[in-house]
């Protein structure tokens, strides 16, 4: 049989969001008090063991979560949230292979200007200025391919996307100019 505090990390990991000590007693089927014992033996655990978790009580209630340490390695490992948008904008700088704002503008509506900028910020397109023009050439990243996992897209299928001159691509209109 196994220890209630470890019932109930398994309970926290479980649930994946923080949880009263009523319902955590519930679903440890034992009483409150027992399960506050328990929830403290398990959170002293924590503070002692070499982990990148940690058990934490919020105003929601207790939560099995990564140490504050590691945010760093959540921003690089989780993608960032874009909006749909910059993710047709992103789409669209991707199927091309490589476009200059401008024709991307035409393409995508004023609201492109914007999406760009997240991007690059984000890190999934790189901006450079072209030689003998006002406008600049727009790139995923590598940082995109990781993200997406799409490396092993065959190339000469992108260039031959990116040669097409519709605005429709596999069922997909990239000129909607929703943000």
């Amino acid at each position: 049989m196994f220890r209630l505090a470890s019932q109930i990390e398994a309970i926290l990991y479980l649930k994946g969001q923080p949880l009263d000590l009523a319902v955590i007693a519930e679903c440890a089927g034992c009483d409150r008090d027992a399960a506050e014992t328990a929830m403290i033996e398990l959170m002293d655990d924590y503070t002692h063991r070499d982990s990148a978790l940690e058990v934490v009580e919020t105003p929601q209630g207790y939560t099995l979560q990564l140490r504050a340490s590691f945010q760093a390695l959540i921003e690089k490992m989780i993608p960032p949230e874009i909006g749909t948008g910059a993710l047709r904008t992103l789409a669209a700088i991707a199927i091309k292979g490589s476009i200059s704002q401008t024709d991307l503008v035409e393409l995508r509506g004023s609201g492109a200007y914007q999406h760009v900028q997240e991007l690059v910020e984000v890190g999934f397109v790189r901006k450079r200025r072209q030689h003998g023009s006002r406008s600049s050439l727009l790139q995923v990243t590598d940082k995109f391919h990781r993200t997406y996992e799409l490396n092993d897209l065959p190339i000469p299928q992108l260039a031959t996307i990116a040669s097409e001159t519709t605005d429709e691509i596999d069922g997909v209109d990239f000129t909607t100019k929703s943000a």
